[in-house]
């Protein structure tokens, strides 16, 4: 492609400039946003060959997100959960660890099929035909490890005119500016899906942040804790302590969080979720039974967790859930200046007292009457009424039948253990801000 001799249009390029603002404005997300700007480039007559770009989101589960756009090809996305921070061979060698480990804002290389390749990626490059190269970093501002860094590819003969340069310099300003706004976007309902669940972080996102607003709703309800964690914390040290528990997490509490469930809160070593549903019996049916599914899952994950445990000279972890069903009040409770948001009412005092039974019955599983009526044929051991603390009517106990609990939880959401480019990207410039800052402690 040979149109490097070509002017770029200042009236094509500031087209480029305004839609990346509307669609900031707009609220676009971040995939969207990245997609439409590649292809406007292309449109406005650049001969971009690729377009990496990556963004850090300061999310609990990923250092970022990733966008190779190749023309003709459309865009693809990389982001994975970062298990550990090493980084490649390949990354070592590559331009973004030279921009960063050297401070340079662009890095441009012609690509010379006749010279050995400075870095590896190049020889990807050259394969698509590549002639000319441009990589950046560009910080969404000087004291975070919030920003953005790419790479500009052409495949042109000429490759990037001064022209072409002077317009892609411009015009990442405006995709800075844009993108940082979807990236807050992004991380805020990051956080609020992480931190608070999904439907109570949509409701908070959509402005329900007042004390005392909220509503009165029907639902299925789980109350899990770990047993033997006080002993635990005083004979293990901190770690040992913090990976124990998030192990048990993420085998009791994750099938409560999938399939209409949703986990309101962890309580120190337990957890609350609520499946809710419309008051009447067919909805409640539905609920009750994904919440019976779901233990069922649960049981058979601290089985196999016990089992690698118990391998690595472990002892067990036990555990308790006590499932209910009833009406209970759902919204933002705590200070003027300091809410929470969750669930609250009689019945979740009861279900709170089922799972406390566990300690009394020989049975991790503890259900009331109300909630095994809406469970079908499963079969039911009654093991009496109890007289719950703080409830006024008794209460009849059972226990469900989990002989058939299932080996392998099918559901079960895909770790990943490798670092994609992005994360490695966007951890090597959070450690060079968090080394940079330093050195500017050590000035002061």
């Amino acid at each position: 492609m040979s149109t490097a001799q070509a002017e770029v249009s200042t009236i094509l390029m500031d087209k480029v400039a305004d839609w990346l603002s509307q669609s900031a404005l707009a609220g676009n997300d971040l995939e969207t946003l990245v997609k439409g700007f590649c292809e406007r480039l292309a449109a406005a007559g650049l001969p971009l060959k690729r377009v990496h770009l990556s963004f850090s989101m300061l999310h609990p589960l990923y250092d970022a997100l990733g966008f190779t756009w190749l023309r003709g090809q459309g865009l693809e996305v990389e982001g994975f959960r970062s298990e550990n921070g090493v980084h490649s061979d390949r990354f070592l060698t590559s331009p973004y660890y030279h921009l960063l480990s050297n401070k340079l804002d662009h890095l441009r290389r012609r690509l010379d099929p006749s010279v050995r390749s400075e870095f590896p990626v190049f020889d990807d490059l050259r394969r698509m035909g590549v002639t000319d190269y441009m990589a950046f970093v560009h910080p969404f501002n000087g004291d975070t490890s919030q920003g953005m860094m790419g790479s500009w590819s052409t495949d042109s003969a000429s490759g990037f005119s001064d022209g072409m340069i002077s317009a892609l310099l411009r015009i990442q300003n405006y995709l800075a500016i844009a993108t940082k706004m979807a990236v807050l976007t992004k991380l805020a309902d990051n956080m609020m899906t992480t931190y608070l669940g999904g439907d109570a972080g949509r409701r908070v996102l959509d402005g329900q942040i007042k004390r005392g607003e909220g509503d009165t709703i029907r639902a299925a309800l789980v109350m899990g804790d770990m047993r033997g964690s006080t002993r635990l914390a005083e004979t293990s040290g901190r770690e040992i302590y913090i990976d124990t528990l998030n192990q048990f997490f993420d085998a009791i509490a994750a099938p409560f969080n999938r399939k209409g469930g949703q986990i309101m809160s962890f309580l120190g070593d337990g957890f609350i979720a609520v499946y809710p549903c419309e008051r009447h019996r067919s909805q409640s049916e539905i609920a009750c039974q994904a919440a019976l599914a779901a233990a069922h899952k649960a049981s058979a994950r601290m089985m196999e967790l016990n089992l690698r445990r118990k391998e690595q000279g472990l002892g067990d972890i036990k555990f308790g859930i006590g499932l209910h069903v009833g009406n209970v009040m759902f919204g933002n409770v705590g200070l003027t200046d300091r809410l929470t948001f969750s669930v609250f009412g009689s019945a979740v005092n009861e279900v709170q007292r089922l799972q406390t039974l566990t300690k009394k019955y020989p049975h991790s599983v503890l259900a009331s009457k109300d909630f095994a009526s809406y469970c079908g044929d499963n079969s039911w051991l009654t093991l009496g009424t109890e007289e719950l603390a703080g409830i006024k009517q008794k209460l009849t106990v059972l226990s469900p039948d989990l002989s058939g609990a299932l080996a392998l939880d099918e559901d079960a959401a895909p770790i990943h253990d490798r670092i994609s480019d992005a994360e490695q990207v966007m951890l090597l410039h959070r450690d060079a801000a968090r080394l940079s800052a330093s050195d500017r402690r050590k000035l002061q």
